[in-house]
């Protein structure tokens, strides 16, 4: 007999529940068990985000350092314009209706603009205008911040200089707490940044010290995001496949505290067998070299 072959097997929400719901007795009815599986099959990737189990959503973003700016929003926070070609990277913008303000951290394109987080919210249509520049435009469609708010943690961050050149230098740089950034007696000090803090708001940013002297420095992280929600039934989960048995396990103990509570004691300790394992396959792993040591003994 022959294998397979195929290496595709992939589960859609809806098969996650069926396979949740049978192991706790019980079958799918109604459309509410479908709703009601597919709330909690959410939440526990909320669960899944303060265990710090989402290593695969690990992606390494970048972002153009504007000099005199020290606060950045954690992802892409981009404003679509009529024309972007006056306004003068640092400079602060304001909306004609709405008085919302930001500053402009880089360029992208001719119809675009990187900016901070806004002092309030900017309204599609109004007059832009520079602060420095007095350059003027209209924009084009509301912000988005979903990019951002999906950020959850920064797990390391270099300041990287003479970007896609042969002398293109990365300098690693410390994270601090709120309680060491608030006591920086001279946050307006300026230089290569050497720390950041990670400010974790719904909308999180970071935090850079000393303030960049420089236009021509690139902040490289690595960022953990979100695990993408569950919004029907045909989607498929955004998971590896190697932790499809701690996902149907944790949704058959969360289900089982609202269907079936006599099993929800073994449901947990299954759960939680699963997620330890799963836990461990998403460490990093690194090359371990043993030098055996030489001991010499005098003998009397």
């Amino acid at each position: 007999m022959a294998s397979s072959g195929s290496r595709d097997f992939e589960l859609d929400v809806a098969e996650y529940v069926e396979e949740a719901f049978e192991r706790c007795g019980l079958e799918v009815r109604t459309g509410y068990d479908l709703q009601s599986a597919r709330r909690s099959l959410n939440i526990l990737f909320a669960d899944w985000a303060n265990r710090g189990l989402n290593r695969w959503t690990m992606t390494q973003e970048s972002i153009t350092l504007a000099s005199g700016i020290a606060e950045y929003p954690l992802g892409t926070l981009t404003m679509t314009v009529a024309a972007s070609g006056n306004f003068s990277v640092g400079e602060t913008i304001t909306g004609g209706t709405s008085s919302a303000t930001a500053s402009i951290t880089s360029k992208p394109s001719a119809t675009s603009m990187a900016i901070t987080i806004p002092s309030g919210t900017f309204s599609i249509g109004e007059t832009l205008t520079g602060g420095t520049s007095s350059a003027t435009t209209t924009l084009s469609s509301a912000v988005s911040f979903e990019d951002v708010q999906s950020s959850i943690d920064v797990l390391s961050a270099v300041i990287r200089q003479n970007s896609g050149t042969s002398n293109q230098a990365d300098t690693s740089i410390s994270r601090i707490s709120r309680d060491t950034f608030i006591n920086i007696s001279n946050k307006r000090s300026t230089s290569t940044p050497s720390q950041y803090y990670v400010d974790r708001q719904i909308t999180p940013k970071i935090k850079l010290w000393p303030t960049p002297n420089s236009s021509a420095l690139l902040l490289v992280f690595d960022r953990m995001r979100r695990i993408e929600d569950v919004d029907t039934m045909t989607n498929t989960a955004d998971v590896p496949f190697r932790f499809y048995p701690c996902l149907t396990a944790g949704l058959a103990y969360y289900l089982s505290m609202k269907r079936a509570p006599a099993l929800t004691k073994m449901m947990k300790a299954v759960y939680e067998e699963e997620f330890e394992r799963a836990a461990a396959e998403d460490r990093d792993r690194t090359s371990l070299s043993l030098t055996p040591s030489s001991t010499y003994y005098n003998l009397v």
